[in-house]
């Protein structure tokens, strides 16, 4: 009789606090909603595609321009690099290296439209896109109808996940299996950033051979997430080139000039940040995404892997 009452009592309390968790909403981080099927926290080992290794890492200074897609219905239903369930009605997107989950700001620089999604995904592995952006995302962004978009991708936070998982560290064994990261050129994600844009660019140090990672940067109040679609001003021309590297020695960029000279349009671009000049190698400008594209299958074709679409005036 004891028994059954205590059994009774524990089939109660189940099935109460299944109900609270049935009903209760998801979380919400400023805006951006949490789904119910939020997967893990990770940052992700080394990987190769077609033949180019990229290495995830934590980048509170992320700050980048260049071209974005968007990835459709294909993909519904099937899970996401860090176990969530893929759904284009919400407001998310893929990237290559960036930490998942990760708020970021996605600004589109033909339109000044400006909004928050949810990094939750690997990708794109189109040449000379930065950003894979999910149908809801895309179509608040107006990129729907064109397909591409030139757009500043900027780090906001780590967003919340249903786990609670800390950050994967990566294996040793998994580290000594993979060629080094480069350490001769610069992060080119700092020598893209549009002059006149509303968030600071990060401190970059560009002393070579050693790389020094940029001291993060608190997020001002502008670029806290809010859920919804801003308007933002925007340069009245931008154009497109495809950077081969960065280097503050400018006998490296000469070398490296003459090493992709079959390409034809390479220059020798200075430019000067936080101080510090930088000789960047590139070719441009161009005006359309599809000049872009050619002129990076062409230096791809000729053996520059790390070549990438930036956008600048």
């Amino acid at each position: 009789m004891l028994k059954n009452a205590r059994r009774t009592t524990a089939i109660i309390a189940v099935a109460g606090w299944a109900a609270a968790c049935a009903s209760a909403p998801p979380p919400n981080n400023g805006g951006v909603r949490v789904p119910q099927n939020a997967g893990v926290y990770k940052v992700g080992n080394p990987y190769q595609i077609d033949g180019t290794w990229y290495y995830p890492h934590e980048q509170p200074d992320y700050d980048e321009t260049g071209i974005a897609s968007w990835y459709g219905p294909t993909f519904y239903g099937h899970r996401t690099a860090n176990g969530e369930m893929y759904d284009g009605t919400e407001m998310t997107a893929a990237h290559r290296t960036l930490p998942m989950p990760v708020n970021v700001r996605v600004t589109n620089l033909d339109n000044g439209r400006s909004v928050v999604v949810r990094v939750n995904d690997r990708g794109p592995y189109a040449k000379g896109r930065i950003i894979d952006l999910s149908e809801a995302a895309a179509r608040a962004l107006d990129v729907v109808r064109m397909g591409t978009a030139r757009v500043r991708v900027t780090y906001l936070a780590r967003a919340d996940s249903a786990a609670g998982a800390p950050p994967q560290e990566t294996p040793p064994e998994i580290v000594a299996a993979v060629p080094a990261a480069p350490t001769e050129k610069v992060d080119s994600s700092a020598l893209n950033i549009l002059p006149g844009a509303t968030v600071a660019p990060p401190v970059q140090t560009a002393a070579l051979p050693t790389p020094v990672v940029a001291a993060p940067i608190p997020p001002s109040p502008d670029t806290q997430p809010t859920g919804e679609v801003k308007k933002v001003p925007v340069p009245a021309v931008t154009h497109l080139y495809v950077q081969i590297g960065a280097f503050s020695s400018p006998m490296n960029a000469a070398r490296l000039k003459t090493r992709f000279s079959a390409a034809g349009g390479v220059e020798v671009s200075p430019i000067t940040r936080n101080g510090q000049q930088l000789f960047r190698v590139r070719s441009g400008p161009y005006d359309s995404v599809a000049d872009a594209d050619a002129a990076l299958a062409k230096l791809t074709g000729l053996g520059n892997n790390d070549a990438q679409i930036v956008v600048d005036q």
